[in-house]
């Protein structure tokens, strides 16, 4: 229309967008009260959760289909490269004993390693009663690492999770006690977070326990691994992406979180938004 107003016909649900004013000669339908550019929805038939289910459904096909006709991710990299990686070993005074910053694409980790003695253990209960752990790794999140802003207390029930999935990783990594008889604490602050932060958890403690002297039996990384099936029934072929952003991770199928080296996996962790995955 002239007014430059966007139109559509009444059918079981449609969004009209009024671009132009909302009175005569606007060109678009007329909202009394209501401001410019405003979505209306023209038919109560379906809750905004279904509307919102049903978007992103057709983001996840989309998304699906431009990585199987072009081969490129959203990006622009290929279904099996590794964002850019920086590492910047000691960036903090040396009061701290071993820290890194880890950088992978728009991921970030400040990784730091303090040693103490056998007091320094950390205490905690289960049913068999008090025990002690002479390494642990505590995961901080803050809100600003994805540009948001919110109040920051104790760990919730993420920080320990992606905590405990690091710190298993590196745990078969570590030294005998006879032959480091310290007690290691690691800590991973995300400064920027797009995807599989707990993974750059693991590449920093790693790198900053070996900043800090400890001896590790080998160096341990992480990688988040993702999965795009065609749900539509057309039988298309399950896409495997490596290292995954967070928008793949958000429209993507699976999360599979796997850490080790060379020689074997020492912790992994799978996620899927689907019935069950099949063998082949």
């Amino acid at each position: 229309p002239a007014g430059g107003g966007v139109t559509c016909q009444p059918q079981s649900a449609c969004v009209c967008v009024s671009s132009g004013g909302g009175g005569e000669g606007g060109g678009g339908p007329s909202t009394a009260g209501k401001g410019e550019d405003e979505v209306l929805l023209a038919s109560a038939s379906f809750e905004e959760a279904e509307i919102r289910g049903a978007l992103k459904k057709m983001a996840c096909e989309a998304m699906r289909e431009i990585v199987a006709a072009t081969g490129e991710r959203t990006d622009g990299r290929s279904t099996t490269q590794v964002r850019p990686i920086s590492v910047e070993m000691a960036p903090l005074p040396p009061v701290v004993h071993g820290s890194v910053l880890f950088t992978r694409g728009e991921t970030q980790a400040l990784g730091t390693t303090t040693l103490g003695d056998s007091s320094m253990a950390q205490r905690y209960e289960d049913l068999e009663g008090e025990k002690r752990k002479r390494f642990y790794l505590q995961y901080a999140f803050p809100p600003f690492s994805v540009g948001e802003v919110g109040r920051v207390g104790s760990p919730g029930r993420r920080e320990v999770g992606h905590g405990n999935l690091a710190e298993r990783a590196l745990r078969a990594a570590l030294p005998g006690e006879d032959e480091f008889p310290y007690v290691i604490r690691t800590e991973s602050l995300i400064t920027e977070s797009c995807g599989s932060s707990s993974m750059a958890s693991v590449c920093a403690g790693a790198l900053s326990m070996r900043a800090a002297g400890v001896p590790l039996k080998s160096l341990v990384a992480g990688v988040a691994m993702g999965l795009l099936l065609d749900e539509s029934g057309e039988g298309g072929e399950p896409i495997i992406l490596t290292d995954i952003l967070g928008s793949e991770d958000a429209l993507g199928t699976m999360d599979f979180k796997v850490a080790g080296n060379e020689v074997g996996i020492s912790a992994f962790q799978l996620d899927i938004k689907c019935e069950g995955l099949s063998i082949e």
